[in-house]
């Protein structure tokens, strides 16, 4: 479950950060803000910031210059390698290997939430339930916050 820290530690997904870049005013975006305030602290895989780069330099690549300031500017934290045993222990949960990838990055950085937008995979996994933190989308984490504020 979440600490009650002051500074909640929020694992990003690939799906949050392109959301936060392609929509200015959407709840993915407020989260950075939030991360800029230092109202929450962001952190990412390595895997993750991978995969984020190379959708956008796909899709968007006049959009890179802008993804690299806004984690500068959020100060967003991009964690090390998972152990062995995070891997093991995520390819226990989910069936979809890069995800799984992404699951044991954020059991090797314990955050208090685990932000996507990726149902199949996350959200709507039961085997995910008995996890240290909690999955959420960007909604379900700013009325989090928001009841704590």
């Amino acid at each position: 479950m979440p600490s009650s820290r002051r500074n909640p530690k929020l694992f990003l997904d690939t799906s949050v950060i392109i959301a936060a870049l392609m929509s200015p005013t959407g709840g993915a975006r407020l989260l950075f803000h939030l991360g800029e305030s230092n109202i929450l602290s962001l952190t990412v895989g390595r895997s993750v910031m991978q995969e984020a780069e190379a959708v956008i330099s796909r899709k968007v690549p006049h959009l890179l210059v802008d993804l690299a300031q806004l984690l500068d500017e959020t100060r967003v934290d991009i964690g090390e390698n998972p152990s062995d045993e995070n891997i093991s222990t995520a390819n226990q949960l989910v069936d979809y290997s890069p995800d799984a990838l992404v699951l044991a990055e954020a059991l090797h950085l314990q955050p208090d939430w685990f932000i996507t937008h990726d149902r199949e995979h996350f959200l709507n996994n039961s085997k995910l339930q008995s996890l240290p933190f909690r999955i959420g989308t960007p909604g379900n984490v700013l009325v989090w916050v928001r009841e704590r504020l």
